[in-house]
């Protein structure tokens, strides 16, 4: 191969990697908008909305749950509810159905709020609880439910997710019945969200 066929070669490499490179960043960049586009109340609901500075305590769940997580959203109600305003506000808790297909915005809106009216309830597609899922490795999956009028019921692990306002993970609490835990939890993800 001659010199400039090698040159010409190596450059259509180049060429194809710095493409794929791309394609592949555009295509994170359009999974994590699509899956932050939800819905609160039947209104447009950005997980990832950078002009929002408040770190995110997310919650994964269903209207539908009958124990879990009625207790970690009246944990997580504790927890906000034993803090000055000024650190209430300073954060965002969102509780994020895994049943879309029974839970609508406004039945997510109304969950949440039922607990404490801070708490932000959405829902959205099947593809997009599944992405955002995936992302924080939640696990959850649908169990047959003979003889129930539910149907099925929703199995899945149980943490509050503590995020940036881009989406990235700063900290994770497992399932607790100490308030505590989320309290200590905010005040380290607040502290570290403050102007120097």
């Amino acid at each position: 191969m001659s010199k400039k066929a090698w040159l010409v070669a190596l450059f259509a490499v180049c060429l194809g990697l710095g493409a794929r490179a791309y394609y592949d960043s555009y295509q994170v960049k359009q999974q994590q908008a699509q899956a932050g586009a939800l819905q609160s109340d039947g209104q447009p609901f950005n997980l990832f909305n950078e002009a929002d500075p408040r770190p995110r305590i997310v919650y994964f769940g269903y209207t539908h749950c009958p124990d879990v997580c009625p207790t970690s959203l009246a944990v997580l109600s504790a927890a906000l509810k034993s803090l000055p305003q000024s650190t209430q506000d300073a954060v965002a808790p969102v509780f994020i159905t895994l049943d879309p297909k029974r839970d609508t915005s406004e039945k997510a809106a109304e969950y949440a709020h039922f607990f404490h009216p801070a708490i932000t309830g959405v829902s959205g597609s099947n593809e997009q609880i599944d992405q955002l899922a995936k992302r924080y490795g939640v696990l959850y999956q649908i169990t047959e439910l003979e003889d129930s009028a539910m149907n099925y019921a929703v199995d899945h692990s149980s943490y509050f997710y503590f995020l940036s306002p881009n989406g990235e993970l700063l900290e994770k609490v497992p399932h607790t019945l100490n308030p505590q835990m989320i309290t200590a939890a905010i005040s380290r993800v607040t502290d570290t969200n403050k102007e120097p």
